[in-house]
């Protein structure tokens, strides 16, 4: 029986951003500033925090600002390594390349480099080692981005302002990874149409419900969103 110990996390952090432009045009989304840190520092601290200290990288885009910034990883107080990969390759290729070259736990944590989230990764750990799957990821409950109203016939009866709705999911972007997921990773192409799907299909996709903060940030009014939370997390 495995330990429910993640001791390794994978970060993906090669994209261009261009949602995100022009804070993007000569950084990757990475070093964007939130709330006086770089978005990745803020993931490496949770990282930390959570007794994971080896870390593994990938980086494409403008990579060379995340490496002269973050280094071997010790001013962090973790073990950094980097793994370069392609834009047009994708997250499956980012993955592969990462967990190829650096990567010899039987499971470890991968997640995206935009993602903030307060999960427990002990908690998470133990979810995918009970299920058995190759791979599980860490889903919340879906935010809709709009107000909802509520109709009874031709009534109104009230509004929800962007309420939580709990009968939906959506990916947190934050997984654990069995070792096998490399059978599943192709050469180039996102995760979420390659192997997910493959996954999925054999019943080897597997999820662990976070109903705490998590954040993704994509835009502009994301990254004024995220600095809003973590301003009202920290008073």
């Amino acid at each position: 029986m495995p330990g429910n110990s993640i001791q390794t996390a994978v970060i993906l952090a090669g994209g261009e951003a261009l949602r995100l432009r022009p804070l993007t045009d000569d950084s990757p989304k990475g070093m964007i500033i939130v709330a006086g840190k770089p978005l990745l520092q803020w993931i490496l601290e949770w990282l930390k925090l959570s007794s994971i200290f080896n870390v593994v990288i990938g980086v494409a885009y403008r990579k060379e600002k995340i490496i002269d910034y973050f280094g071997d990883g010790k001013r962090f107080g973790l073990t950094i390594k980097y793994s370069n990969h392609t834009v047009e390759g994708g997250t499956s290729e980012g993955f592969r390349l990462a967990i190829q070259r650096h990567v010899r736990d039987d499971a470890f944590l991968a997640m995206n480099g935009d993602e903030l989230v307060d999960l427990s990764v002990s908690e998470f750990a133990a979810r995918h080692y009970s299920l058995g799957g190759i791979a599980t990821i860490a889903v919340g409950p879906l935010r809709s981005p709009y107000g909802v109203v509520e109709l009874e016939g031709e009534d109104v009866l009230g509004f929800q302002e962007k309420p939580i709705l709990r009968s939906h999911f959506v990916s947190v972007g934050v997984y654990i990874f069995s070792r096998e997921i490399l059978n599943y990773l192709p050469e180039k192409g996102q995760i979420e149409r390659t192997a997910f799907p493959k996954l999925s299909s054999q019943r080897r996709l597997k999820a662990y419900v976070h109903d705490g903060f998590w954040a993704t940030i994509n835009t502009m009014k994301d990254l004024e969103d995220v600095e809003n939370q973590l301003k009202q997390r920290s008073q």
